[in-house]
């Protein structure tokens, strides 16, 4: 028996490493065909690599997401694999440099919303006409807590996710009349680069599920609000963080405390 993703042509973008990788694996695990997308050629190869040797199909496309050209490519790569696009995820994001607001500069700004903000818009257009052809297609965006709060040294990120969660509402106005359904996940505390047992203990001790999340899971809920299950569905944005926003303790997520605060002489 298929599963209800067998056939579906999947886009993922950042899909290389971390939370876009699980997402891309576990779709290409329901039978997906899956378009890998990344701005780095040897992980994309890797990851593709990975899911063709489990049995499954996929293609990459190396491509910087800020870029329009760069965009137009995945969808190409997607069309000419497989005819179609039924889901994108719009994975790809930057989170560094990490700046105190006196110390950002234009540049750094212009980079961070460019990718995580722009990507998204650049990526969905493309996606959404191809949609829209056929009357049917999922868009789901990556935010972060960061959207609805705030991190210290993070004020470009946390801009660039609040304008994600408000381009998924506005999409979803704009798009459901085609078919379109459009949502964007949180997730919370999540694990990509192998935390020790001590630092996992101490993000989890603010957490009411207790520990931290890691990528994996992730990917369920994206498959759940890409398949019938989730019809009549959009404009959602789904916590996917153990509680952490649920409650008014604060976890424990800002790398950078106030007594690393530049001092303003410093930036005369």
């Amino acid at each position: 028996m298929g599963t209800a993703h067998e056939g579906q042509v999947v886009v993922v973008t950042g899909a290389g490493r971390g939370i876009g990788r699980a997402i891309a694996e576990r779709f290409a695990g329901a039978g997906a065909h899956v378009v890998v997308n990344d701005i780095d050629a040897d992980v994309v190869a890797e990851v593709v690599d990975h899911i063709l040797s489990a049995g499954g199909t996929a293609a990459g496309a190396v491509a910087d997401v800020s870029d329009s050209a760069q965009v137009a490519s995945i969808f190409d790569t997607a069309l000419d694999a497989y005819g179609t696009v039924d889901v994108l995820v719009n994975n790809a994001g930057i989170v560094s440099p990490m700046l105190h607001f006196f110390e950002a500069d234009e540049a750094w700004w212009r980079r961070i919303i460019d990718v995580n903000l722009t990507g998204h818009f650049l990526c969905s257009h493309r996606a959404a006409r191809i949609m829209a052809d056929k009357g049917a297609g999922v868009i789901i965006n990556m935010s972060s807590g960061g959207a609805t709060r705030a991190h210290r040294a993070f004020s470009a990120y946390d801009a660039s996710k609040g304008g994600i969660e408000a381009l998924t509402r506005a999409m979803a106005l704009d798009l459901g009349p085609y078919g379109i359904r459009v949502f964007a996940l949180v997730p919370g505390a999540i694990d990509t680069v192998g935390m020790s047992d001590e630092e996992a203990a101490l993000r989890g001790e603010n957490i009411p599920l207790g520990r931290p999340g890691y990528p994996d899971d992730m990917a369920g809920p994206a498959l759940f609000l890409a398949s019938d299950d989730a019809r009549y569905m959009t404009g959602d944005v789904l916590k996917v963080d153990g509680g952490m926003l649920a409650q008014q303790r604060s976890a424990t997520v800002d790398i950078m405390p106030p007594s690393d605060f530049p001092d303003l002489a410093d930036l005369d």
